[in-house]
C-alpha cells in the first residue's frame, strides 16, 4: 500500500489509490468537476505546494546552484506546523493506503515533488517501486 509520486494529468496506476495535488493553483481551462476524471487530483492540498515566488525561483533555476536555493527556500516554507503535520500525515497514510502527490511539472528532478519525496522518506514514507517520474 504505497505512496506515489506523479506528474497530475498523466494516467493513473491501477492501485494508485488517492490523488493529491500539492500544486498551488487548479490546472486551468478544466472544469473543477474534471479534476479527478481527467487524472489530474482527487483533492487539491496546496499547503504543501512552493509559494508563487519560490515557485517561480525554482522554474527559473539554470544551475545546480540556483535549484539548491530553491530547495533550500521550499524547505524553509514547509518548516510550518500545518506543514511538518501534513508530511508526517502521508508518511503515515502511505503504510497503510495507497494514494499519491503530484504537480504539474514534467521531470521529478527539477520539481517540488522531488523535495516532497525526500521529506517522505525521511519520515518513513513507503513508495511504490515504479514511482519516479
Amino acid at each position: 500500500m504505497p505512496l506515489r509520486v506523479v506528474q497530475l494529468g498523466s494516467p493513473r496506476a491501477a492501485d494508485e489509490g488517492t490523488r493529491i495535488g500539492t500544486v498551488r493553483r487548479p490546472p486551468r481551462g478544466v472544469p473543477k468537476a474534471a479534476f479527478a476524471s481527467g487524472n489530474w487530483y482527487d483533492v487539491w492540498f496546496p499547503v504543501l505546494a512552493p509559494s508563487a515566488d519560490t515557485m517561480k525561483q525554482g522554474r527559473e533555476a539554470e544551475t545546480p546552484q540556483q535549484w539548491s536555493a530553491f530547495v533550500r527556500k521550499f524547505k524553509a516554507e514547509l518548516n510550518t506546523p500545518e506543514a511538518q503535520q501534513s508530511l508526517d500525515l502521508l508518511a503515515v497514510l502511505s503504510r497503510d493506503a495507497n494514494l499519491s502527490v503530484g504537480c504539474y511539472c514534467e521531470h521529478e528532478g527539477r520539481c517540488h515533488r522531488s523535495v516532497l519525496r525526500e521529506l517522505l522518506a525521511a519520515r518513513g514514507a513507503v513508495f511504490a517501486d515504479d514511482d519516479r517520474a
